[in-house]
């Protein structure tokens, strides 16, 4: 199958009953931040709540009667693992969904309820690598119809249905496209009908900072594995990129930025604090990118909202994640003098009147001089952290600042 503006339209023609034409919104607070105007394209809002349901459903309709007999089988961080769910229950397929042990609890119950009792969840693994090995082998050993997650030219052109989308909502197309980028299957379809139908339009690709499988592929020539990766952006991380949408990328050449866990994790604070829009960490990619690069002003922009299957569990892990980013919570080893008192100068005299010590613990207590303990500090203003550590220097206490790359800092966010 080819891969181009021709496959996107016949893809939108089998979704238009299903997928649902998400809003484009404007966003104030991103507009005024940049001098643009930048829209949302709410894929959110879907019946699965991310875009995964075009391309899963584009390619399990196409199927032929004895491979739906056949049944099909899917590898998923969690948001491909509901779209293949709804595709099945809606044209009465069974399935079988591989994903990893660190797949929310919130995605894995959506998908069973969405398959509505014909597909099965099958835990695997520690990553979306390895849950994806595991569901092309039981796929080659039982003749089912293995449907991926990125890498299939169906799956592509299904995902750039939103391009589509987004040009004839505008009646125009937009300056700026912004999209998510894990295994590159949304970015990719966005290139193919974007090339060919709006070639002025300038793509870019956000990518999680530890799990940029795409920017490393370019760098290699081919697809590569990373060495390490932080499974934190669920929806985005991918060890390979697919060999399909890499080809298109490397094609097209879109902008790509490694966007930091920690500056996600601000902007899906911020979209839930202002406007109300709840997202998971690779939904907020791509906004989270503006201001790792500027559009030019009065520019129109378009970020692609991928998804909205968050946890609110893991909203503890994001704030931490956020203030570190920030700049406004440090972590310290601090050796206090066992005496009446320090811990109230320490407070009083170090401390600046808008700080806070949100952790505090002792570590062991080896002699009569001094008391170790961990102590976890939130800054009122991070611009204060150098005053905050010139005034630990000239205290009667020594100190050791956990960095944030030590092995140590692991157990604190």
């Amino acid at each position: 199958m080819t891969i181009d503006a021709r496959a996107v339209d016949a893809a939108a023609e089998r979704l238009a009953s299903v997928a649902a034409r998400t809003p484009l919104q404007l966003n104030e607070r991103l507009s005024a931040a940049t001098g643009a105007y930048v829209w949302l394209k709410r894929e959110d809002l879907q019946p699965v709540r991310s875009y995964k349901i075009r391309g899963a459903y584009n390619l399990i309709s196409q199927l032929e009667e004895s491979q739906r007999s056949a049944g099909v089988i899917a590898a998923s961080a969690g948001n491909h693992g509901q779209g293949v769910a709804f595709a099945c229950a809606r044209l009465g397929i069974r399935g079988r969904i591989f994903v990893p042990a660190t797949t929310p609890r919130q995605k894995r119950e959506r998908i069973l309820a969405l398959g509505e009792g014909r597909v099965d969840l099958a835990v695997t693994g520690d990553s979306y690598d390895e849950a994806a090995a595991a569901a092309k082998l039981e796929a080659q050993e039982t003749g089912a119809t293995l449907v991926p997650a990125f890498d299939d030219a169906r799956t592509i052109v299904g995902q750039g249905t939103v391009a589509k989308e987004i040009v004839e909502q505008f009646g125009r197309a937009p300056d700026v496209l912004i999209a998510p980028v894990g295994g590159g299957g949304m970015i990719a379809g966005c290139l193919a009908y974007l090339a060919e139908r709006a070639p002025g339009t300038r793509v870019v690709g956000a990518e999680p900072a530890s799990a940029a499988s795409m920017a490393a592929a370019l760098a290699a020539g081919a697809p590569v594995d990373l060495d390490r990766m932080d499974t934190f952006v669920d929806g985005a991380a991918v060890r390979r990129a697919g060999e399909l949408t890499f080809g298109m990328v490397q094609r097209h050449r879109p902008d790509l930025f490694a966007v930091p866990e920690g500056r996600i994790c601000s902007e899906m604070l911020a979209l839930y604090q202002t406007e109300g829009i709840v997202t998971e960490p690779a939904g907020a990619l791509a906004t989270a990118v503006l201001g790792l690069f500027r559009p030019e002003p009065g520019q129109t922009v378009v970020a692609i909202v991928s998804g909205g299957n968050n946890d609110v569990s893991r909203y503890a892990e994001i704030v931490e994640r956020s203030l570190v980013y920030e700049g406004r919570k440090h972590y310290f080893l601090v050796n206090f003098p066992q005496e009446p008192g320090s811990l109230r100068r320490f407070l009083d005299e170090v401390l600046g009147a808008d700080d806070d010590i949100t952790l505090f613990e002792y570590v062991k207590r080896s002699n009569r001089e001094t008391g170790p303990a961990l102590v976890g500090i939130e800054l009122g203003d991070p611009a204060s952290f150098v005053d905050l550590l010139v005034k630990m220097d000239a205290s009667p206490i020594t100190f050791e600042v956990v960095a944030s790359d030590s092995p140590f800092y692991r157990f604190l966010v």
